[in-house]
């Protein structure tokens, strides 16, 4: 029989086992669950904590002050007396103030002290500000546990370290005198000059009517408005006795006028005013939209609004000095922030010669056109003149919105700077044509091309297209004579003996589509619209300076230059102490020679189309042209222009375009011009 008593014992003690063992077991679960919650809600204050401190720093980086504010606790605004607005306004107000931009921190960090559990948050902001490059500060503030979440313990100092409720940041600007800009001889186009400023004198204005009548009076003979000058005088720092300016006049523009008063001043002149308008430019206060693009500009500051004054600024601007500090409600500083000396403008020195520049500006008696003259061997810029212009004193000191429009509206575009502006060059290109031939082979000197009457066209696929010339005779054209009497049949019918491969390839010696090393801006000169030659008829055109040939004056007197050199082709130089900008050499130097003699005759012989110089007292190369333009309601109107160099001394080159004129016209125009700078060398 089996013994069962052991088992039976087994099973008593295995129940006694589990009634003990259940209870320890749960107290275990409960106590390993207690740990990770406990783990668990740290590191979701952990999170939250980071996630504060992190997101109060890119707020301050995106200059989102309004986010700024909802990461604040309200305890330490309470603490300090602020509203979350009040922190938004001061921090705008302050680091507005100040020019504060590319805010940037480093060094962020979150950190828990485990005795008191308290989260302090540190970093170190950068950033520029109107004097430049602020020192790098270091913050650090206290993370509030709310029931929001984590908030940050706000006070001044997490403006700028030291700060303390009731103080402030002051800045004091100075900026360095503007450069100016002078010509080859030093003699002024832009700088510093004395002007008197116009202030109302409102004790002398009367009262009632008479203030009334007086008023219209001032704003008349100022062209000003009465609701400006009533403006001006309801500041709150305005007395009876007070200057209240309202304008800047010249030299002898002090007139007399009831209530008006003059003080002496300095301003930014420019001597030779609208001669030189389209090239110097002008300056004036800067928009809104500048100190958007450019944070270190405050509100009052001047820069250059156009021509070399806007493209030479940051050097002629120099660099603003002052100091940035904290101030204490009694006016005491605490600490300077930032100091930064006063930088002065550069001088900057152009090849221009004023009055050369004066006499061609001149020279044009108000018609449209340009005038380009260059040192042929430096390629430096003697002139560059356009015609019609504006007052560039007038657009500095305040242009009324009625002369403003006068000029945009003006059908002649006086701001148009012409000798930057893109035009056929008609029959003054006829120099290139006859190099490229010459160096072809296709033209020879002795070969003459019979032509009779005005007209000619290769066969009667051309259609209605003709080649016209001014005169019917000679009837047997050699390349000289064609250059004298400037014959398009000639050169013509010269292009389609070279073909359009062999007459692209030389004029690809010289720079189309190539922008110069010049601080001015302008498009390339171009030879078609394809950058092919499309047709016969477009190559014919294109030989004698018409078809899409796009030039402007500038182009013009840089491409010619080869004939004055002997060849070499001297790229423009605008600064008179920048490197010379470099040479090439399209054409050889006997080709350059050979055609060079043949602008002689151009003045010299009784035909030539630009004769009437031959009495000069130096002897001249000479080229004209007129191309047709564009076709208006009166006809076709036309551009002239006319080359002229002297061939000897090299002394000069020069270009000038007049529309709605022929290519002698031109030449009659500033032939005085011409006898006036001869007669000074």
């Amino acid at each position: 029989m089996q013994n069962n008593e052991p088992r039976s014992t087994n099973r008593k003690d295995n129940k006694k086992w589990l009634k003990i063992g259940l209870p320890v077991a749960a107290v275990a679960l409960i106590g390993a669950g207690a740990i990770g919650y406990t783990y668990w809600n740290e590191q979701q204050r952990n999170e939250q904590a980071n996630d504060t401190g992190h997101s109060f720093v890119e707020a301050l980086e995106n200059q989102d002050y309004s986010q700024l504010s909802t990461l604040v606790s309200p305890e330490s605004l309470e603490t300090n007396d602020y509203t979350a607005e009040e922190v938004v306004e001061r921090y705008e107000t302050i680091y507005g103030g100040i020019g504060a931009a590319d805010i940037t921190a480093e060094n962020v960090q979150v950190m828990e002290d485990e005795e008191s559990e308290r989260f302090t948050l540190t970093y170190e902001l950068h950033m520029t500000t109107s004097l430049g490059e602020l020192e790098p500060q270091a913050y650090e503030a206290v993370l509030q546990e709310t029931e929001e979440g984590f908030r940050v313990d706000w006070s001044p100092e997490l403006i700028f370290p030291e700060m303390e409720p009731g103080d402030t940041v002051r800045i004091r600007m100075e900026s360095g005198e503007r450069g100016d800009i002078l010509d080859r001889n030093g003699e002024i186009l832009a700088g510093e000059g004395l002007a008197w400023q116009a202030g109302l004198y409102p004790a002398a204005l009367g009262e009632g009517e008479e203030r009334e009548d007086n008023l219209q009076t001032v704003a008349e003979a100022f062209e000003t408005t009465t609701e400006r000058l009533e403006s001006l005088l309801s500041a709150g720092w305005v007395t009876e006795e007070s200057f209240v300016p309202f304008a800047i006049v010249e030299e002898g523009e002090t007139e007399e006028v009831p209530g008006v008063l003059y003080q002496q001043t300095t301003a930014r002149t420019y001597p030779l005013g609208e001669a030189a308008a389209h090239l110097i430019g002008y300056v004036g206060e800067v928009s809104a939209e500048n100190i958007e693009a450019d944070p270190t500009l405050q509100p009052g500051d001047i820069i250059g609004k156009s021509g070399l004054e806007a493209t030479f600024d940051e050097r002629l601007r120099g660099g603003k000095g002052g100091q940035i500090s904290i101030e204490t409600s009694e006016g005491d500083v605490k600490k300077v922030l930032q100091e930064a000396p006063v930088e002065n403008g550069e001088d900057i020195t152009l090849t221009i010669d004023a009055s050369l520049q004066q006499t061609y500006f001149n020279g044009f008696d108000g018609q449209s056109g340009a005038a380009v003259v260059t040192e042929p061997a430096t390629g430096e810029l003697l002139v560059l003149a356009s015609s019609p212009s504006y007052n560039p004193t007038q657009m500095t000191r305040g242009i009324s919105q009625e002369d403003y429009q006068a000029y945009a509206e003006d059908e002649n575009t006086p701001f148009l700077p012409r000798y930057t502006a893109r035009f056929a060059p008609a029959s003054t290109f006829k120099v290139l044509t006859a190099a490229i031939g010459l160096e072809s082979g296709a033209t020879t000197l002795d070969e003459s091309h019979p032509i009779t009457g005005l007209t000619w066209q290769k066969d009667a696929s051309w259609g209605n297209y003709k080649v016209t010339r001014v005169s019917p005779v000679p009837t047997e054209v050699t390349l000289e004579d064609a250059l004298v009497y400037s014959d398009n049949i000639f050169f013509a019918q010269e292009a389609l003996e070279m073909g359009p491969e062999t007459f692209m390839e030389g004029l690809q010696k010289f720079p189309f589509g190539e922008t110069f090393d010049l601080p001015i801006s302008m498009n390339p000169a171009q030879i078609t619209n394809s950058g092919e030659f499309d047709s016969e008829m477009l190559l014919a055109d294109t030989a004698f300076g018409q078809g899409e040939l796009l030039m402007s004056p500038l182009h013009q007197a840089i491409f010619y230059s080869p004939f004055a050199n002997g060849g070499d082709l001297v790229l423009p130089k605008l600064e008179l102490q920048a490197e010379p900008a470099g040479t090439s050499q399209p054409i050889e130097p006997e080709t350059a020679e050979t055609v060079k003699e043949m602008l002689i005759q151009v003045v010299e012989s009784p035909n030539g189309t630009a004769h009437a110089l031959n009495d000069l007292p130096q002897m001249l190369a000479a080229k004209t042209g007129t191309a047709e333009a564009q076709e208006t309601e009166d006809g076709t109107k036309n551009n002239g222009s006319f080359l002229v160099f002297d061939p000897q001394g090299n002394s000069f080159l020069s270009l000038v375009m007049m529309e709605d004129r022929g290519g002698s016209e031109v030449v009659e125009a500033f032939r005085p011009v011409l006898e006036q700078t001869l007669g000074q060398e």
